[in-house]
This record gives C-alpha cells, sequence and structure tokens, in this order.
C-alpha cells in the first residue's frame, strides 16, 4: 500500500497561524480580555454574520482551547428561513437552529422521543460555569423538554475529582462553551441525564484527569468540544486518558481550517468534523457542505503526525490517523441557539457554532443508539455502516497536497469524515 505522509509545509503555516494569533490573544489578555477579540465573517446570502472565539487560543505546549464561536452580528440561516430580520434578533429570543430543526436534520426525531432514558452523556470541559443548571433550565424550558436538574438526578455538575463542592474558578469564555455543550446533548437526547466535568484548567493533563472521572462516575458517553497542537507526548496521553473500550469518547475536529488537532487525532476517539447546515428542496429537506469560512475559519482535519492508525480506518493516502470519522453542523452562520448568561458574553440567547457544536451532538447520537458493546471502540461503528449517514461532498477547508485531507468527495474525506448521522445506524455496535 502506497502512503502519503503529512504536508509539512502544510503543517508550518498551520502553526505559524496558531502561533500569531496566540500572540495577539497574549496581548488581548494582557489589557484584561479572555477571549480572541477579532470578529470573523461569513455571507449567509443576505447578511454577513459575524463572530468572535468564545476562549483564548492556547499559549503554552499542552494548553487546550475550546472550540465554540459565539455569533455577535449579522442573519443566521435560522433567521432566513423563519424571516426574522437581523435588527430583529436579541437575547431574548432564539436565532439559531434549536432542538426540531437538528432531530429533523439528522434523522432522529423519533429516536429522541423514546430513546435515552437512563443513560448518562458526559460533558468534559475547563473551568466552572456557575450558572450551568439554570442556564439550562431556561433553554430546556423554552423548546418544552423535560426538566433536567440536580434534584430530579437528571443533571450533576462536579469537578475533575468528583467532588460536587469544590470546583474550579470561573471562566466567561469556557462558560459559554459548557453552555453550548449542555444545549447540543439535551436538544439531541432529551431523556438522558447530564454529567458536567469541570477541569480545574484547560491543560490536556486536568483535561484528561476529567474524562476518566467521567468514565469513572459511569459515562458511557463523552463529549470533549477543545483542542489544541499535536506533541509527541499524544501517545502517553492517549492511554493515559482516552483508551475506554466500551465507552464512546467524541472530540472536535477543531475551528482554525485545514489542519490536525489533538485530541481529535487520538485513535481511540471520534473524531467530529463541522459542516454548514442548511434547508433544501431535497427529500430530506436539508443540505450540507463543509463549513469554511476563510483559510483560518473552518473544520479541522487532516492526517496525523503522531497518531497510529485504527485498523477500521482505511483510506490509503495517510499512513496514521486521519481526521475526522463523521460530522454535524458547526458553521456559526447556520448555527445553533444557545442560553447563556455567566459573564461578558451571557447576555441570554446567542447563536453558537464552531466543532464545539458537531462534537456534543455525536456524543449525543451515540447515547440514543445505546450502550456500546464491552471492549468494543464506537470510533469504530460508523466505519462498519457508512449507508446510515449523509455522504457530504461538496466544499473544502483548505489547501493540501493530498485532495481528500481537505476538500469533500463521494465517500471518506478529511473534513466531514464518513458524513453525517440520518438516524442511529451508524453508532450501534
Amino acid at each position: 500500500m502506497r502512503t502519503t505522509p503529512p504536508d509539512p509545509a502544510t503543517t508550518r503555516r498551520r502553526w505559524r497561524r496558531i502561533a500569531s494569533a496566540a500572540t495577539a490573544t497574549a496581548a488581548l489578555l494582557l489589557t484584561g480580555l479572555t477571549t480572541a477579540a477579532q470578529a470573523q465573517t461569513a455571507d449567509t446570502g443576505t447578511t454577513k454574520v459575524t463572530w468572535t472565539r468564545s476562549c483564548a487560543l492556547p499559549r503554552h505546549h499542552g494548553e487546550m482551547a475550546c472550540n465554540a464561536l459565539r455569533v455577535t452580528g449579522g442573519r443566521t440561516a435560522f433567521q432566513q428561513q423563519h424571516g426574522i430580520s437581523a435588527q430583529a434578533a436579541e437575547a431574548s429570543s432564539p436565532s439559531g437552529y434549536g432542538p426540531a430543526d437538528l432531530r429533523n436534520a439528522y434523522g432522529l426525531t423519533s429516536a429522541a422521543a423514546g430513546n435515552g432514558s437512563g443513560r448518562t452523556i458526559a460533558i468534559v470541559d475547563a473551568y466552572d460555569d456557575p450558572n450551568a443548571e439554570s442556564d439550562l433550565a431556561a433553554y430546556r424550558s423554552h423548546y418544552g423538554l423535560p426538566a433536567c436538574t440536580t434534584a430530579n438526578g437528571c443533571f450533576e455538575k462536579v469537578g475533575q475529582t468528583g467532588s460536587t463542592t469544590s470546583l474550579p474558578s470561573a471562566d466567561s469564555g469556557w462558560a459559554g462553551e459548557i453552555s453550548l455543550d449542555l444545549d447540543m446533548a439535551s436538544a439531541i437526547c432529551p431523556n438522558c441525564h447530564i454529567l458536567l466535568v469541570e477541569a480545574k484548567s484547560s491543560s490536556m493533563t486536568n483535561l484528561g484527569t476529567a474524562v476518566n472521572e467521567a468514565v469513572s462516575l459511569g459515562a458511557k458517553y463523552v463529549s470533549n468540544s477543545y483542542g489544541g497542537g499535536e506533541s509527541s507526548s499524544d501517545a502517553s496521553y492517549d492511554s493515559a486518558y482516552f483508551n475506554h473500550p466500551g465507552v464512546a469518547i467524541t472530540v472536535s475536529a477543531g475551528d482554525a481550517g485545514y489542519g490536525a488537532e489533538y485530541p481529535a487525532a487520538s485513535k481511540y476517539v471520534t473524531a467530529v468534523g463541522g459542516t454548514r447546515l442548511t434547508t433544501s428542496a431535497t427529500t430530506r429537506g436539508w443540505t450540507e457542505s463543509v463549513w469554511r469560512t476563510s483559510s483560518t475559519e473552518g473544520t479541522g482535519s487532516g492526517c496525523s503526525s503522531y497518531d497510529t492508525k485504527p485498523a477500521w480506518q482505511t483510506d490509503t493516502g495517510c499512513a496514521k490517523r486521519m481526521i475526522a470519522d463523521v460530522s454535524a453542523v458547526a458553521d456559526p452562520a447556520t448555527g445553533v441557539s444557545v442560553y447563556d448568561t455567566y459573564g461578558a458574553d451571557g447576555q441570554g440567547w446567542a447563536t453558537y457554532g464552531g466543532t464545539s457544536a458537531s462534537a456534543p451532538i455525536i456524543a449525543s447520537v451515540y447515547a440514543l443508539a445505546g450502550t456500546p458493546s464491552t471492549g468494543s471502540y464506537p470510533s469504530a461503528f460508523p466505519y462498519a455502516n457508512t449507508s446510515a449517514l449523509n455522504d457530504v461532498t461538496s466544499g473544502s477547508n483548505g489547501s493540501c497536497t493530498t485532495s481528500y485531507f481537505c476538500t469533500a468527495r463521494t465517500g471518506y474525506d478529511g473534513p466531514t469524515g464518513l458524513g453525517t448521522p440520518e438516524g442511529l445506524g451508524a453508532f450501534t455496535g
């Protein structure tokens, strides 16, 4: 079998961009800001959508950033679909896709109504969101979802050691990420229990410890909406934090366009790419393409420089782990509604995008599909049933030497993997 190694030039360009952005972020931090303030834009056909990153970019080796993007202006696909003007959008009402939209787009309406009872989805993030439970209640109440509270046993928030009282310090940017994750789990699997595990910092060591804690507390579905640069430490991180047979672990592929990130590159996780999701006149009623806004904004993808290829991944252009496996909506211009009230960013309703939206969506699809078989690696499940996925065949997230690393095609490609959910068939095993 002939294989092509990762493109070194592309990798260098990618991390020069990230280093430059990190430098800019550090400058912002010195002035008291906690997130990257420069907004990005996307043209939805009428009014450009602008957004900003929720979390600061990584500044140190082993540090992770959340992959949540908060819309700050313009007219989203949801607003266009419902005839809502950009000027009318306020924090008092949703401006992005809600649960019914997402379930309809991914063939999950019936499953969401009947499945999930007794199953626990774990959300792993850094820092504390003091308003997590109350914001979750507001989201679920608005959309008519059953209450999920500490009191009724549906919701639990713990630190990375499992303590319900010893929690990390609060962070406004990560609070937005937490709200996004909790709301997507609720949208897809409203009958599931939700366990929020908050790491004390955004280091891979602390986030990995939180993953282990989530599994030890019984979660069979664990969502991780963060990422950072690959390194020679990744193999040790794999064995220490992500090797959990019988547990579906999902990870965001990244928001910086073409290029591999960790822990999406772990051979033990389901790497989740991002799409642009819009309504259409097709039988499905929806259409998707690769999410890309600019050379530095779009879903991540690529050939890992360090992680070995899992046996079930059979593309021949990458000798190591290829990102992604599957995908779901991530474009902020076609983004999802989130309710968040903590900190400067928390003004109530907002629209979010980024692969931080797609990772918890896919974790929740696994939860709807049922408990993974003992000893299995659920990242293999989609490869055994590709017909139960919507193949995404258009769009690109950048430039690459090996075309499918960055460009959609029929069958497997890097940006969207094998495709997006069409029911539960690709997520059982």
